[in-house]
């Protein structure tokens, strides 16, 4: 019994008490969202409130649970919970039902359950087991292949459903693997590459390959030499790319001057290789390797645009980043939003007495959208609260991370802290229309069985490890 009481004693009330508020904050938005005529009660189980209410007693049920068990349990069981999820995620092509373009769902009688919101803890768990165990390092090959292969399995599955949005959340993981070490010049390459995918989109794809080749220029300028350059790089460049874009004005074949662009960098490619190995130069190597995969990158992002993403999700990214004005069509959701929440002002409109909300005007508003909701009916000082309330509980957990003796315990915790962080930064920055409508909830707020009880399963398990952070010593 002492030692129960101690358990109890060294859980974070904190954390627990802002779960809390989100939980109930977020009930009173899916309620003001779905209710229509304010006569319906709070029990009605055929209305969405009605069935977040039952969500959260049985995730107060889940946190019951969670505490009961022993803290080893949930390492020592990592691998086995990890690879039921993953069967899981396959049988869902088997059994599943297509809700909205992507068979995501088990449907049991008037309840609906989407295995990829649990796959998420269960990844956080098998990650932490990997990088805690014995002598494992990210500095080895293998373990780097070992430690892709978890994030990216389940991650791959979903993206097959085809669920985009929760696919990209398993990113967040990258996070997890650059605090235990992962390099910093890899991270620094990701997020080079997110920002050359998004000028990509917005300029003139020759003008991209051009500079790409100036940037080159300069490199091999400062590493190997001027006349090295300008005989082995500069001149044939110039040269290939004047004849290929003569030939192609009068021959009358009028090629587009992306693709004359292209072959004149292929042909540069291949002279400075030739330089390169005569003058056995490793730094130009480095050089044009580097420049090669860029070039493909920047061609693989039409590819990607055009096979891989279907025409909405193609539109909603060009809307976002201001290529498309479609306020009817793709952007139609965004628009709304933004109208609900500037029409809230600076307290709301009230509680229930939203136009917005209670006209329609913005789908899945309590669900995806919810964030307008609140906009409209609370204004910037509701909205205010939930992010504050958000980063709040972000801090506190980045400081239960680091007090952890446990690897394991600190790993997870960095898990939960990342997926979390990506959740609501996306989930709010959709809202508002800074990001690409994505489709992913609001963590304890959104309305969904599914997200509630995987997001407390994930909270839950870390306070129950940090709870025991004495006993956990690996």
């Amino acid at each position: 019994m002492t030692r129960r009481n101690n358990i109890y004693a060294n859980v974070d009330w904190i954390s627990i008490l802002i779960w809390m508020l989100l939980i109930v904050f977020g009930w009173m938005n899916i309620y003001s969202a779905n209710i229509m005529n304010g006569d319906g009660t709070i029990l009605d189980f055929s209305q969405r409130y009605g069935k977040q209410m039952l969500w959260i007693g049985v995730s107060v049920v889940l946190i019951v649970i969670v505490f009961i068990l022993d803290a080893k349990f949930f390492p020592f069981f990592a691998y086995p919970l990890y690879g039921l999820m993953v069967m899981m995620l396959i049988a869902v092509f088997l059994f599943g039902k297509e809700i909205n373009g992507a068979k995501s769902w088990f449907v049991l009688g008037g309840f609906q359950f989407q295995p990829s919101e649990f796959a998420k803890p269960f990844t956080a768990l098998a990650l932490a087991r990997l990088l805690s165990s014995h002598g494992f390092t990210l500095k080895s090959k293998r373990s780097l292949v070992l430690a892709g292969m978890i994030i990216f399995t389940p991650a791959l599955l979903i993206l097959v459903q085809p669920d985009m949005g929760s696919t990209l959340v398993y990113f967040a993981f990258l996070l997890v693997l650059y605090r235990e070490g992962f390099s910093q010049n890899t991270m620094i390459l990701g997020a080079s590459l997110a920002v050359l995918f998004i000028i990509t989109l917005l300029t003139d794809k020759s003008l991209i390959v051009l500079g790409i080749w100036l940037v080159a220029l300069f490199l091999f300028r400062f590493n190997v030499g001027g006349k090295k350059v300008v005989t082995g790089i500069f001149i044939p460049g110039i040269a290939i790319f004047g004849l290929l874009f003569a030939a192609n004005y009068f021959s009358g074949m009028k090629f587009p001057i992306y693709h004359v662009t292209l072959a004149a960098f292929a042909g540069a490619s291949i002279a400075s290789l030739v330089a390169a190995l005569k003058s056995r130069q490793p730094a130009m190597l480095k050089i044009l390797v580097g420049m090669f995969v860029t070039v493909l990158f920047v061609v693989s992002v039409d590819y990607a645009m055009n096979n891989l993403l279907k025409e909405h999700q193609q539109q909603r990214i060009y809307v976002t980043l201001g290529m498309e004005d479609d306020p009817q069509g793709v952007g139609y959701n965004v628009n709304q939003s933004k109208i609900a929440i500037g029409s809230g002002g600076f307290a709301g409109k009230g509680f229930l007495k939203g136009t917005q909300t209670k006209l329609q005007f913005v789908p899945e508003q309590s669900t995806d959208f919810i964030f307008c909701t609140v906009g409209e009916e609370w204004g910037f000082i509701g909205t205010s609260l939930v992010v504050i309330l958000f980063v709040v509980l972000i801090t506190r957990l980045v400081i239960l991370a680091e007090r952890q003796r446990s690897h394991f315990s600190r790993i997870y915790g960095y898990g939960l802290l990342a997926v979390l962080f990506v959740h609501f930064t996306v989930n709010v920055g959709m809202t508002i229309g800074l990001l690409p409508v994505i489709g992913i909830p609001l963590p304890f707020f959104s309305y969904g069985g599914s997200s509630l009880l995987a997001f407390t399963l994930f909270l839950f398990i870390f306070l129950k490890l940090d709870s025991n952070r004495l006993e956990l010593l690996r």
